[in-house]
């Protein structure tokens, strides 16, 4: 499965710098070089390539490619195209989880496994793409399965791929069935490669229902909020009953709380060097800022440090019509290393990361669809979540008593408005006013006592 067209590197730089998922879009691309090269096709060529690549400045990074390649009509030079999401040739990659097929490589091989109890896939599945690229791929197989295709690889195993596993086996049922995944191997290199699950085809991405719901002036949301809530809970317990090397529950002692008050001083020290006219309100108020930061650590230690979501908003959920929750994306932010993403937090960072994102929304209906939210339309979907949540988490997971529970809670919600507000800067400026105006919304409340 290894002969085939050499590939081109300069082409394929070119083109790989040109994609939406490749996540050095602001360093000098200099070179990239092929590490692995399996043909699924030989006549037309499709090629599932790792490669590296390297920049000007910093350390190199690994991708995974699944080319279609051709002639240029005119010149005849050699150009690709992303074949992950191309019906055809994406079904050859698909196809290979019908068995536990391997393919063999000149250092390595690609296995392609199924999982417990999960049906073997056809082998010439019908693929369409799922949606906008992000920072990995993802394709609908047969209306029944979901293929998502990591694109930035370092070695070790997929957070996602572990969480399905524990989350399976402790019965936690509000998530996308685990069907298979297919992972790199060469001698001691382990590299997750991508995961097979349950497509949910009839529900709604709760980032959607939240717009509707306010659009359309809908006071249930709020109880489906509770819900969804009371779904964090049991998750998060799930989590705390774990087992093993990588899952077993931690003390949130004073070295974690340290680490993390450090983590969002040295945030604020960076951002703060440069803000946009649309965070005019923060001008000059970082030494308030992290001043805050320092007496809410101070404040108390308690409850465990768990594995977690880790990037917990409502675009990571999806509502059925018969009003049960699924949980997605399990990958942790793709920004930060494998080694952080698989790091225990306290389950209230989760919270938090949820909190935010109804904060998100309130003021997202205004500008994406003319709506503006009501005024208590963020405190009532906070509110319904987080009494929800805490009936249902288990309460040794929590610092012992809701102000404790609350002024930790707070320092993980500021702790993500500052990294939304660098997320916008770079990204998205004409947003940065949504974390601007939480950051200056927490410098208002009490300090901790």
């Amino acid at each position: 499965m290894t002969d085939g067209p050499a590939l081109d590197v300069r082409a394929l730089r070119d083109w790989l710098a040109a994609q939406r998922w490749f996540a050095a879009k602001g360093r000098e691309l200099r070179e990239v070089r092929a590490l692995e090269t399996f043909t699924l096709r030989g006549e037309s060529p499709v090629l599932l390539a790792l490669v590296e690549t390297r920049f000007a400045a910093g350390p190199p990074e690994r991708y995974q490619v699944l080319l279609g390649t051709h002639r240029g009509a005119s010149d005849g030079a050699l150009a690709f195209d992303d074949a992950v999401g191309d019906p055809r040739e994406g079904a050859l990659l698909a196809g290979l989880f019908g068995g536990e097929r391997t393919l063999r490589g000149a250092h390595g091989d690609v296995g392609f496994h199924r999982a417990d109890g999960a049906a073997p896939m056809g082998v010439d599945p019908v693929v369409r793409p799922m949606g906008v690229e992000q920072s990995n791929s993802s394709v609908i197989l047969d209306e029944t399965s979901v293929l998502k295709v990591f694109r930035r690889l370092e070695d070790g195993e997929s957070p996602e791929l572990e969480m399905l596993r524990e989350l399976t086996a402790q019965g936690f049922d509000s998530i996308a069935r685990l069907q298979g995944w297919y992972a790199y191997a060469a001698g001691d290199t382990q590299v997750t490669l991508g995961v097979l699950q349950e497509f949910v085809g009839d529900a709604t991405d709760g980032w959607t229902l939240a717009l509707a719901a306010i659009a359309a002036g809908d006071g249930g949301i709020f109880d489906r909020l509770g819900v969804l809530g009371g779904v964090t809970g049991a998750m998060h317990t799930a989590l705390g009953r774990a087992a093993g090397t990588d899952f077993a529950a931690e003390p949130f002692g004073a070295d974690a709380l340290t680490a993390l008050t450090a983590a969002i001083d040295g945030q604020i020290e960076r951002r703060w060097r440069a803000l946009p006219e649309g965070a005019a309100e923060l001008v000059g108020r970082d030494g308030a800022l992290r001043e805050r930061v320092r007496a809410m650590g101070r404040a108390g230690i308690g409850g465990r440090l768990i594995r977690h979501h880790g990037d917990f908003h409502l675009g990571q959920t999806l509502a059925r019509p018969d009003g049960r929750w699924v949980i997605i994306d399990f990958e942790g932010e793709p920004a930060r290393s494998l080694q952080d993403r698989r790091r225990r937090q306290s389950p209230l960072r989760d919270v938090a990361g949820m909190l935010r994102s109804f904060a998100y929304a309130a003021s997202a209906s205004a500008v994406l669809h003319g709506t503006p939210a009501p005024a208590d339309w963020e405190a009532r979907a906070r509110a319904a979540f987080l009494d929800a949540y805490l009936e249902r988490v288990d309460p040794a997971l929590l610092p012992a008593g809701r102000p404790a529970t609350d002024e930790l809670l707070a320092l993980f919600e500021l702790e993500k408005a500052v990294y939304e507000l660098g997320y916008e800067i770079d990204n998205r400026p004409a947003w940065v006013g949504i974390p601007a105006a939480g950051i200056a919304r927490l410098l208002q409340e009490p300090l901790p006592a």
